[in-house]
């Protein structure tokens, strides 16, 4: 199974620290945050792992070069100009294949054991994903968990409302017949579960949106003093 981390983003929220250093760079607990994850895939044998980069690839590029540092096999996919999450998957679909894949957002942090993920059977289904309590920035969450099995507010099903993690397994075949270009994940996301084709699951684990300096200065901290490790 490969994996693909998004780190193409621009990290707005996250200036002035974002003007010189791309968002996955950024520190915690004594490492980049792309790092965490790359070595939590490595724990699992996901050693194939697509990056695709945008703003400041150079520099992520210069980082993490071809992955043997860390034991993995990185394989780049630039963008130039970011393509937003589906596009920036749609350009790495070459790189990835034909078979389920794990993806994880570059720009947050988990405790999450993804040794489960290895046992995602999606069949029909054409996603899965990992959703968390809704932080405090985000209460009302993205979509609703019931019975294993994710739904859209619009579907009016009874349920748990949560906040999509930013990890999951996708079927390339989520993307089929879709142009290059930019591309927002969401709405993908939304007519799949249209058509009951997007399985769920509540994640075991800390999970934190590292969206702000502010977030990011206290997960370092909580991590230091040894509180998620």
């Amino acid at each position: 199974m490969k994996a693909m981390i998004l780190a193409a983003g621009l990290g707005n929220r996250m200036r002035p620290l974002t003007l010189h250093t791309p968002k996955p760079l950024l520190q915690v607990g004594g490492k980049p945050l792309i790092v965490w994850h790359i070595e939590k895939l490595k724990k699992i044998g996901v050693t194939e792992i697509v990056i695709n980069s945008a703003w400041l690839a150079d520099k992520l590029v210069e980082a993490l070069g071809d992955g043997s540092a860390l034991g993995v096999k990185v394989l780049w996919s630039h963008e130039g100009e970011g393509l937003e999450t589906a596009g920036g998957i749609i350009n790495a679909l070459p790189l990835l294949g034909d078979d389920p894949f794990i993806l994880v957002n570059g720009d947050v942090w988990t405790t999450m054991d993804f040794s489960s993920l290895l046992n995602i059977k999606l069949a029909n289904d054409l996603a899965h994903l990992v959703f968390v309590p809704n932080p405090v920035q985000h209460p009302n969450g993205d979509f609703i968990l019931s019975n294993h099995k994710a739904y859209t507010f619009e579907q009016q099903q009874k349920g748990e409302a949560l906040t999509y993690s930013g990890v999951a397994v996708l079927s390339p075949k989520l993307f089929a017949n879709l142009d290059q270009g930019k591309r927002p994940l969401a709405p993908l996301l939304k007519q799949a579960m249209l058509n009951q084709q997007v399985s769920a699951e509540k994640m075991q684990g800390i999970w934190v949106d590292v969206g702000t300096p502010e977030r990011l200065n206290e997960l370092d901290q909580q991590i230091k003093a040894g509180l998620y490790i």
